[in-house]
């Protein structure tokens, strides 16, 4: 039976690779900083899809517990077949108005996590000759809005080079870059979404069932949604000046309703 460990697997779209992944037969690695919300998503796949769940609890912001969690996929005895690097948070305030520690902690998480974990696991499964990696990254990668959205331009490269690299072994590497979804992410960044249209929203089940099919796909960049698709293939295309022109007006649109 094949092992899925993902992180931030507690809430939103982890929550609901963990629920998918499960429905599929996959036992579970699940990793978030709560260990009373570990313990309530393991016991609902447990009871729901009859798996093994096993939990870490780990703050990915601390690099000897990025450590830990990175031993578990190094581990030959316990190999595990996907891995799901999902965890993250966004920044409700500008570059300047913050803390450089905050600043710092949010690329811990966003980059050097996603780095470590996929590392360990890349190692771990071309030596066994197959497996698969998602980096959940977004479509904000693809325009310039201040950290996060660096942040998530990096997890996309970064992907993309590692695809390249494990060409031929086995592994594959996808990077997910969704849009705008209904999540409890915003909420918790304190960002006022409500002037954005219904048209711009995702539902997580629909963007993690297309997902996993782009990954048996081997697709190296996923993009849910066909107005995202349309999205990102237009920026692809425009002038940097004019994607941090129009950036820059969305990003003085949110201060200037709350977000």
């Amino acid at each position: 039976m094949a092992t899925a460990l993902v992180t931030g697997g507690t809430a939103g779209i982890g929550l609901e690779f963990a629920r998918q992944l499960a429905e599929k037969g996959h036992d579970l690695v699940l990793v978030a900083r709560d260990r009373a919300r570990l313990e309530n998503v393991s016991d609902e796949m447990q009871r729901t899809y009859k798996v093994h769940v096993e939990i870490l609890v780990a703050d990915l912001s601390d690099r000897a517990q990025v450590g830990k969690v990175a031993q578990r996929l190094g581990d030959e005895a316990r190999p595990v077949d996907l891995l799901v690097n999902n965890a993250g948070y966004a920044l409700g305030r500008g570059f300047l108005e913050n803390e450089i520690e905050v600043e710092e902690q949010l690329l811990d998480v966003l980059c050097r996590a996603v780095l470590v974990l996929s590392h360990a696991a890349a190692v771990a499964m071309k030596d066994r000759g197959h497996g698969a990696i998602i980096n959940v990254s977004s479509v904000s990668g693809f325009v310039a809005m201040g950290t996060y959205s660096a942040a998530k331009s990096w997890v996309t490269v970064f992907s993309e080079g590692l695809a390249t690299e494990l060409s031929g072994t086995g592994v594959t590497v996808t990077a997910l870059c969704p849009g705008f979804t209904h999540t409890e992410f915003h909420d918790r960044a304190r960002l006022n979404m409500s002037r954005l249209p219904d048209i711009a929203w995702l539902e997580v089940p629909r963007l993690v069932r297309d997902c996993l099919s782009d990954v048996n796909k081997g697709r190296v960049v996923s993009v849910p949604g066909a107005q995202y698709k349309v999205l990102v293939a237009a920026l692809r295309l425009l002038p940097r000046g004019a994607v941090r022109g129009g950036s820059g007006a969305v990003h003085r649109g949110r201060r200037t309703t709350g977000g």
